[in-house]
This record gives structure tokens, C-alpha cells and sequence, in this order.
């Protein structure tokens, strides 16, 4: 058995999350303790708590110790597999969050895994659902790994109300992804999303976007106008190079006006563009475990190197058979992730 301490690091729900989902696929029982000890909340939270049933329920795993506050966490692995759940997180919890366990959790499947999801698509402190069809799933796919989702219904904080329905197809071998160059960039595609809002939001938003950017290669940003039970606005970027992917999101809230929202969002991306890292760090942190069951080397650079990522490479190291290269070039840093012969 594996003892976690979940204060280290980041100390906050991605060691839950990564831990469970690789307990359960590596057999291997884990104790966690500490569990966001250096939070304004400590323990666990309900988002918290959903992702740990879920990952337990479709592995067949037992679980003591999971529930809203609980400090302490023990799973025991199971080894029988269920494919198609229904998950529901309450107000506007991060769908995201859970999916990132669900799917990792989801690697030894032998059939395709379908997650029906209710909560929050769009919210504070977590990547926004447009991101994975943007970004994580396109890098996914170069690596042997296929999913997709659809957006059923938007959810916004503090009701939520979103609904989310994602497929990941059986992982044979994870190929090893390797972006040293970026290449040319192609394109900047982006997707406004607005629900029971005005347009003029929409439009606000969108106009100081394409102003700030102000770049020479094409910008496309599509309108999705939804109907829900709350209300939100935000805005999803992609730079769409030759050999990669960069993404920046916002979401417009009462002290973030829609123009400064757009401009800000922007800028955001300029400001990956402009650092010459090949993948953005919040991508990095989800592709990571991908890359560690990988079967080669894998290689990227990102802009800095921020304690989910610290985090994430202590929990992979406890785990599995990789070794994780940290090397500082210029204004990027240099990650390479070489799995061992024992994975």
C-alpha cells in the first residue's frame, strides 16, 4: 500500500483525482492523507467526492473515507469493469475536473466508456469543457488515444444545470508525443459561448478580442447561444500551428466586463505565443499521465512550471516506472517523461 501525503505540492484535489484513477489502473492500494490541509476548505469537497465514487465504481474498487471534509481517503483497487455511468455533481462542479479522473481511471477499459455528466461546463479554477475538444483531444488522438464529448446542456456558477456526455474508445498503446517546434501558425479558432445574456455581450466581447489579437493569420470565433438554467458568457481560444496547439479561455463575470474579458483572453494567448513553449501548461498537466504509460520518450516545453505540474509528476513517479526531466532553455523549460521497462 501507498502512503500520500495530499498537503504536498499543489495540495489540492488533482493529487485525489490522479491518485485514485491510478490506483485503480495500476492495482495498486493507496492511502491518502492530508487532504488539502493547506486550503481555505480542507477535505474533501462534493466535486471531490463524485470523482472518487465514480472512478471506484467503474473499476470495481472499494473506497473508505469519501466523503465531503473527510481528510483521510483509502482505495482499494478492484478489478471488475462497468462502461457506461451517469454522474451527477450538483450546482455547477467542475464537469472537467471529474472527467480527468474518470478517463485516466478509464485506461485498462476493453470497451468503449460512455460518462453522462451534470454540473458545471464553464467555471472559476478549472479548464473549460470547449478546451478538451480544442486541444486535449487533438493531442490525445496523435497519441493512439480516442475520445470525444458533447455539450449537451451549459453550466454556469453557482446553478449549473450543464450536462456533458464524453466517450473514450478502448487505449491500446499510448504512442509517445513529441513537439519541439510548434511550427507555422495557422489559424486562431475560438468559441463564444453565451446563455441567458444579452448579445451585446457576446459582441463586446468578441470585437475586443479580435482587436487585441490583431495578428495576420485567420480568426474565426463561432457563436453558441444556449438556453439554460444559468446564466454565463465566456470565451475559448485555440492557435492551431503546424505541429501543436495553444489555448487560452475567460469567463465574463460582474467585475469582468465583457470588453475587458475579450481583451484579456487575447492577450492570455499572446502571451503563450509570444513565451515559445510548445504546449500550455494546463494541457501539460492533463497529458502528462498519458505520457508517462506511454511507449517512448515523450517531449514538450512549456512557459513555466507550476506546482499542479510539480504535483502531478511527484503523484506519477509514486505509481509508475518514469522518470521526469526538468531542463530550464532560454525563457521555456524543457520537459522530457521516459517511462521505464517495468510500466
Amino acid at each position: 500500500m501507498l502512503e500520500i501525503d495530499s498537503s504536498k505540492g499543489e495540495g489540492g484535489g488533482q493529487v485525489v483525482r490522479s491518485s485514485v484513477a491510478l490506483s485503480a489502473i495500476t492495482g495498486i492500494e493507496a492511502k491518502l492523507t492530508r487532504i488539502r490541509e493547506n486550503r481555505p476548505t480542507n477535505g474533501l469537497s462534493k466535486q471531490h467526492c463524485i470523482a472518487v465514487k465514480a472512478v471506484a465504481d467503474m473499476t470495481g474498487s472499494e473506497v473508505t473515507g469519501n466523503h465531503t471534509g473527510s481528510r483521510e481517503l483509502l482505495f482499494i483497487p478492484g478489478t471488475s469493469k462497468t462502461s457506461d455511468i451517469e454522474l451527477d455533481i450538483g450546482t455547477a462542479g467542475s464537469i472537467s475536473l471529474v472527467l480527468q479522473a474518470v478517463m485516466l481511471a478509464g485506461r485498462n477499459h476493453k470497451e468503449t466508456l460512455k460518462v453522462d455528466v451534470r454540473g458545471g461546463t464553464n467555471v472559476m479554477w478549472a479548464p473549460p469543457i470547449d478546451s478538451y475538444q480544442q486541444i486535449l483531444f487533438p493531442l490525445m488522438e496523435r497519441m493512439g488515444i480516442h475520445a470525444r464529448l458533447e455539450i449537451i446542456d451549459r453550466g454556469f456558477y453557482p446553478d449549473g444545470g450543464g450536462r456533458v456526455v464524453a466517450e473514450l474508445d478502448p487505449i491500446n498503446e499510448i504512442s509517445p508525443l513529441v513537439i519541439d517546434s510548434l511550427g507555422s501558425l495557422k489559424c486562431v479558432k475560438g468559441i463564444c459561448y453565451i446563455q441567458q445574456l444579452k448579445d451585446k455581450i457576446k459582441e463586446d466581447m468578441i470585437e475586443s478580442c479580435i482587436d487585441a489579437l490583431g495578428l495576420e493569420c485567420p480568426v474565426n470565433i463561432d457563436v453558441q447561444r444556449t438556453e439554460g438554467t444559468s446564466k454565463g458568457a465566456g470565451l475559448s481560444l485555440v492557435a492551431v500551428y503546424e505541429n501543436g496547439r495553444l489555448g487560452s479561455s475567460v469567463l465574463t463575470t460582474k467585475g469582468h466586463p465583457a470588453k475587458q474579458a475579450g481583451e484579456d483572453v487575447a492577450k492570455d494567448l499572446l502571451k503563450e505565443i509570444g513565451s515559445g513553449a510548445t504546449m500550455d501548461i494546463h494541457t501539460a498537466d492533463q497529458l502528462l499521465p498519458y505520457m508517462a504509460m506511454a511507449n517512448g520518450p515523450s517531449e514538450f516545453t512549456v512557459s513555466r512550471i507550476s506546482k499542479h505540474l510539480l504535483s502531478q509528476m511527484d503523484t506519477l513517479e509514486t505509481f509508475l516506472d518514469v522518470r521526469f526531466g526538468v531542463e530550464r532553455r532560454g525563457n521555456v523549460y524543457n520537459l522530457t517523461v521516459t517511462p521505464g521497462e517495468g510500466r
